[in-house]
């Protein structure tokens, strides 16, 4: 196995791990049983891979490496039985922020590694970092992530477009890779913490219909 299509495996198995146990946390927050805590943590751990294969016309991801599922219900079972959830509310929020950091590395670089240009890489970045954590605060009935003003998809866009950016000035993969998950985090640790958000539409809403 080459440099790259090991660090986009590591990458992979530990951006989902995340990503499950983020779903676990919020089917702990609406007291779910363990069957719930593991499909949530299987839809929000591979949600955005998933979405990710299918745009840029890859196999799906854990249909043929069902370990991916494994690893999901792995961390749903640790969540039930380790009593995290009861501190389910910080623990989801930095949980997720790890996920999608990790993700917009993740998805730009198997978009990169199967050929799409810069852009499109960025792109497959925020979807692959910010689509599970959709698919997961609807099944929640939590209010949408993209519906907050504090930075969340900016996280995971400006994370991806570092880590394509010194790509292309030839940094190691790894090292670009670092570089943009640090980024991706410190912007969203930013927003958690310091309610970072970027200026709201200025003008007035038009009138309902």
């Amino acid at each position: 196995m080459d440099g790259l299509a090991a660090t986009l495996l590591v990458l992979d198995y530990a951006a989902v791990a995340v990503f499950a146990v983020a779903g676990a946390l919020a089917a702990a927050r609406r007291k779910h049983d363990i069957i719930t805590f593991g499909f949530f943590a299987a839809v929000t751990g591979v949600g955005g891979g998933t979405l990710r294969d299918l745009l840029i016309g890859s196999p799906v991801f854990w249909v043929h490496q069902p370990t991916y599922l494994v690893v999901c219900l792995a961390a749903a079972v640790a969540i039930w039985l380790s009593g995290w959830g009861r501190a389910r509310g910080r623990l989801l929020l930095w949980f997720d922020a790890v996920g999608l950091s990790a993700y917009a590395v993740v998805g730009a670089l198997k978009a990169l590694s199967l050929g799409a240009p810069p852009l499109s890489a960025i792109v497959m970045g925020v979807l692959t970092a910010t689509f599970g954590g959709v698919l997961r605060d609807v099944l929640a009935n939590e209010p949408s992530v993209l519906l907050r003003r504090e930075l969340y998809v900016t996280a995971a866009l400006v994370g991806a477009a570092v880590f394509v950016a010194l790509v292309a000035l030839g940094l190691p993969f790894i090292a670009a890779g670092a570089a943009g998950f640090l980024t991706a985090f410190v912007v969203r640790g930013g927003a958690i913490l310091f309610g970072w958000s970027l200026p709201g539409f200025p003008g007035r809403a038009p009138p309902d219909p």
